[in-house]
């Protein structure tokens, strides 16, 4: 029996339809559905005479049984539930019912055909950058932990500034007072990182980011560091105002004046379904609705080259080749 694990936020309506309606296409493809005790309890809550037959994840079945995870929700559900599937082999394929949805695969209009695609095993699995994050207070270690987006310290107290100095490679960069810092993936550079200004990096490119937020001076700009980088960001000891760190907006340490940040990437990747193979660049465009009319798209090179003839312009020195047998390209409206 092949077992597909069902994550939803079932504290809303649309997550719990969609989870009653992912079950039960799944049951009618002879596969079986898991969930979560307390997730299923609030399915069971909401429609007691409909629910279809569910293992329980922990009791009936275990991660090692698990085909793949599908994860009904915003972007925060798939960052919970990559809380609960890192470290074995089942991928998360996200279904989005929140809002921009970047960790997602699919929308809700989709999710009929994205249960196909789970049954028919037309997916495939690609790992992310997840990060290694530890914290010091003097020589004392205070805790580890990991984060798939990002790793940010921030200012705990809203009316005070935050004094910190950045640190690449075991080599100081700049001393300043700000609101936090963002230590990100390429995953991450879309969510919080983006919202700092931070950079956009494709998934596919391996390296570490780091973004200020509300930096008091005059030269702090983002920067991409290699994968293999260490990252620091240290709490100055110069003021008493505390800090707190945040991974993933969901595991929280609060940061002494003195407190050490240390970020490297982690061996422990987080695994991605994908049904789609829409180029990242194309997604970029559709979740933050960028305009790009006045497209016209990459020249097609013909086999063998045009008859030109060339213009040479004196003054510059500069050789214009103006082709002649080449049909105008007229411009698109949106984007393709």
């Amino acid at each position: 029996m092949r077992r597909i694990l069902v994550l939803a936020h079932t504290g809303r309506s649309d997550a719990l339809r969609a989870a009653f309606d992912t079950c039960v296409s799944l049951r009618d493809a002879g596969l079986v559905p898991v969930m979560r005790e307390e997730e299923f309890a609030n399915l069971q809550e909401a429609m007691p005479a409909l629910v279809p037959e569910v293992q329980i994840l922990g009791t009936d079945a275990e991660l090692a049984d698990l085909d793949v995870a599908m994860v009904l929700g915003g972007d925060g559900t798939v960052l919970r539930s990559a809380e609960l599937v890192r470290g074995s082999n089942v991928p998360l394929l996200g279904v989005n019912l929140g809002h921009v949805g970047f960790l997602a695969e699919s929308e809700r209009s989709d999710l009929r055909e994205t249960v196909q695609c789970v049954v028919d095993r037309k997916y495939t699995v690609e790992e992310r950058m997840a990060l290694d994050v530890v914290v010091w207070h003097g020589n004392r270690h205070v805790a580890t932990t990991w984060a798939l987006n990002e790793a940010a310290v921030e200012k705990a107290d809203r009316e005070r500034m935050l004094e910190v100095v950045a640190e690449v490679d075991a080599r100081p960069i700049s001393t300043f007072g700000c609101d936090g810092i963002v230590m990100a993936t390429p995953t991450g550079s879309t969510a919080y990182a983006f919202s700092a200004g931070g950079p956009v990096v494709w998934p596919e490119v391996e390296a570490l980011i780091m973004a200020p937020i509300s930096a008091h001076a005059l030269f702090v700009r983002p920067l991409v560091a290699a994968p293999s980088s260490t990252l620091a960001v240290e709490v100055l000891s110069r003021t008493d105002a505390h800090g707190v760190l945040w991974c993933d907006g969901r595991r929280t340490i609060t940061l002494l004046p003195g407190s050490r940040v240390e970020v490297t990437r982690s061996t422990v990747p987080v695994k991605l379904a994908r049904v789609n193979q829409t180029p990242f660049s194309e997604r970029l465009v559709k979740k933050f609705e960028l305009p790009t009319n006045g497209w016209r798209g990459p020249v097609e090179h013909p086999e063998q080259g045009p008859t030109t003839s060339a213009l040479p312009i004196v003054a510059s020195g500069i050789e214009v080749v103006e082709p002649r047998n080449l049909a105008p390209r007229p411009e698109t409206e949106g984007h393709p």
